[in-house]
């Protein structure tokens, strides 16, 4: 099994002390950063924009995987690219030109992913997968931190993983919402390569123990 990477989502950062938090999640093992993008439309909140990720940028060499859960993504991706992302994920919920969007992702040499919310079916992906470096299964409807993971996202999860090794292709498989390490080694046997982790890392008094269980409890 490929070395399973851990995610922190800086969406449950104190952004008071953003720069200490991403630095301190940095030296314990964190693999890259997820940053949610969410504009008050596709999901019900609003949080941050390409300047906070050009400050990220600044902050860590790890990759910066950028989330877009916003409408009309294809007018915003060249902004995120300058910023610093190295990695963009959009909906297959919110781009009508989905094809065009990734084109434009990966002609600047940055990794395009496509994101599922928890009821959008599998088959959205049928024409799409074989073109992306990335999917993104969500296991809680996205908007806010802190929910609980869906267990009917197991099955979907499995399902996605068996999708991407027909492709015969070098795609990871993502995994974001609830993950905690009660639950960790349940998503990896469905088939996960990335953890996106938040509240469990960013409201642990000690990342680096927090992320060091984790990784324990999935090599067991």
């Amino acid at each position: 099994m490929n070395r399973i990477k851990i995610a922190p989502s800086i969406l449950s950062c104190n952004f008071l002390r953003l720069e200490e938090d991403i630095k301190k999640a940095e030296d314990a093992g964190a693999d890259l950063f997820h940053i949610d993008i969410m504009d008050g439309h596709f999901v019900p909140n609003i949080t941050i924009g390409p300047m906070l990720v050009e400050q990220v940028r600044k902050i860590t060499s790890k990759p910066l995987d950028v989330h877009l859960m916003i409408e009309n993504p294809h007018k915003f991706v060249e902004e995120f690219i300058k910023a610093g992302a190295d990695i963009i994920t959009l909906h297959v919920e919110t781009d009508r030109h989905i094809f065009r969007t990734i084109e434009i992702i990966k002609s600047k040499g940055i990794k395009a992913g496509v994101t599922l919310n928890p009821s959008t079916p599998l088959i959205t992906l049928e024409h799409i997968i074989h073109e992306v470096d990335l999917v993104l299964i969500m296991t809680v409807n996205p908007g806010f931190g802190g929910q609980r993971y869906m267990d009917v996202m197991d099955e979907k999860i499995k399902k996605a993983r068996n999708m991407i090794d027909k492709t015969k292709k070098d795609i990871e498989l993502e995994v974001d919402g609830g993950i905690k390490a009660t639950n960790a080694k349940k998503v990896v046997q469905c088939g996960a390569d990335i953890l996106v982790m938040g509240t469990e890392i960013f409201h642990s008094t000690d990342y680096k123990k927090k992320i060091q269980e984790v990784r324990n409890i999935i090599s067991d």
